[in-house]
């Protein structure tokens, strides 16, 4: 079997429905039986414990039976933990009565309904690139293990919803910190409707007008993610129907999160990440906040004014997370690695991406704030935000799509260098980040190649009115000599600016 073709990145990524099904049942027995090959030679232990978990997905309950089998088949001692969150199942390595060698977890994040996917933990934290690379190698090669190992049902996410739970306990001093705070919910139907009864109402929350709080796998009332504007509608809409003080929203597997203040303010993006950033620094001043390459400018004055230093860094929730790590092993002290697409690694919860565990530190802050009748968006009234923003997909035609794409970027660079308008930015790490002064777009851009896709997005801020369409036609002028590069979404944007 061609299994290779499942990597994405630190993940096991496939269409799990459908005639063009590629991540078959078939497949993932194979691969969960190179785990458990992986696992048990990497601790020298001939029958680890294995945790198991999914999310919402249709395929999940057959895949989490394959799963189970695969590990048993294989020795293993299994804990079934049924439906979870992927940063649960982490948990299940380091929480006291479990501490599970491994977990594997059953998911696709946001993607379609017909996909989905894997992902492994060990007590270090998730797998690498190079770690999945090893056990699809196994699975193709089949250099299995074999035994017969044990099977036990658990309810880890109550468990987990405690830990969550005691933490705002413990922080406010209180059993019910948040009574009078009504706060909403929005699960899409993914796996995070447990928070609504497992941790906001015994702290005393009003969780009236949450919604999509069901396990559906067929996502029927929005694409279960926090970047799409439709699901950030939906819950903005319910925070100001229910005149709540609080919404929050989940990707399917509780990786991801964003919020939405009173009057429903979104706090996502730049928002989201000034907000705990503010709480962060507040804590340890001097603190490094690591971010994703598209971050805006106004985020890392905010960082700066609030006395905390933004350490820009490569898009992938690995790779902001691998280089906080880093900077900490330095002694660089670095509480948070963050994405913008609501991805949050906090060094005091393992740094593990954990959706759940980001709101669960913004609900603390809002019960503080109330108290001096203060919503949380009180925090980031002085973020500077730009006129524009937008992103743009480029996709790139080449058969050979990164030799192309890095070829591009690196045209772009030599051009820029040349070019006195082209202030290229001395802290970026990934493609091209270029700065304009006010006559000449008043803003940037970042052109890079896209971590998996055949894409070269390109991300424009601009702090006056106009000023995007001017940065993007100098892009556009540039670009056309590349032939291989389907240039209609630049164009169209500057047809409509």
């Amino acid at each position: 079997m061609d299994l290779k073709q499942l990597q994405n990145g630190s993940d096991i990524r496939g269409i799990a429905l459908g005639e063009k099904a590629n991540l078959t049942g078939e497949a993932v027995y194979r691969i969960a039986k190179a785990f458990a090959a992986w696992l048990a030679a990497r601790l020298n232990k001939s029958s680890p414990t294995i945790a198991v978990g999914m999310d919402s997905r249709l395929s999940g309950p057959a895949f989490r039976q394959e799963c189970i089998r695969a590990f048993s088949d294989s020795g293993a001692n299994v804990v079934d933990c049924g439906l979870a969150s992927t940063p649960a199942m982490f948990m299940t390595t380091v929480t006291d009565g479990f501490e599970c060698d491994g977990a594997a977890m059953i998911t696709a994040s946001h993607l379609p309904v017909d996909r989905n996917g894997l992902k492994f933990f060990t007590k270090d934290g998730g797998l690498e690139k190079s770690d999945i690379a090893k056990i699809l190698s196994i699975a193709e090669g089949g250099a299995f293990i074999t035994g017969c190992g044990s099977i036990a049902e658990k309810d880890f996410i109550s468990v987990y919803a405690k830990i969550l739970m005691d933490k705002v306990r413990t922080a406010t001093g209180e059993e019910r910190p948040l009574a009078g705070l009504k706060i909403i919910v929005d699960a899409g139907n993914g796996a995070g409707g447990f928070y609504v009864d497992k941790v906001l109402k015994p702290l005393g929350a009003d969780t009236r007008g949450s919604q999509f709080l069901n396990p559906d796998g067929s996502f029927p009332n929005h694409v279960p993610n926090p970047e799409d504007e439709t699901a950030m509608r939906s819950i903005m809409d319910a925070v100001k129907k229910w005149n709540a003080d609080f919404g929050i929203i989940f990707d399917t597997d509780v990786d991801r999160a964003a919020a939405v203040d009173k009057g429903g303010v979104e706090m996502g993006r730049n928002r989201l990440i000034a907000a705990i950033s503010a709480i962060l620094i507040a804590e340890h001043q001097g603190a490094t906040i690591v971010t994703d390459s598209i971050t805006s400018s106004g985020l890392a004055e905010f960082i700066a004014a609030k006395g905390g230093r933004h350490h820009r860094f490569k898009r992938g929730y690995k790779n902001v997370i691998n280089e906080a790590v880093r900077l900490n092993s330095e002694g660089i002290y670095t509480p948070l690695a963050i994405e913008t697409s609501g991805h949050a690694a906090l060094m005091e919860n393992y740094f593990l991406d954990d959706g759940a565990y980001l709101v669960t530190r913004l609900v603390i802050q809002l019960a503080r704030l109330r108290k001096e009748n203060r919503a949380l968006a009180s925090m980031i009234t002085d973020l500077k935000e730009p006129a524009e923003s937008s992103e743009l997909r480029p996709r790139i035609l080449a058969e050979d799509f990164r030799a192309y794409g890095n070829k591009v970027v690196g045209d772009l660079t030599a051009f820029a260098k040349k070019d006195p308008k082209y202030k290229i930015a001395p802290d970026n790490f990934e493609g091209i980040r270029v700065a304009f002064g006010k006559e000449d777009g008043d803003g940037w851009f970042l052109l890079r190649l896209s971590l998996h896709e055949p894409l070269l997005p390109i991300n424009i801020e601009s702090d006056s009115a106009g000023g995007a369409r001017k940065i993007a036609q100098r892009l556009y002028d540039f670009l056309l000599q590349y032939k291989e590069l389907d240039l209609k979404p630049l164009a169209s944007f500057l047809k409509e600016a």
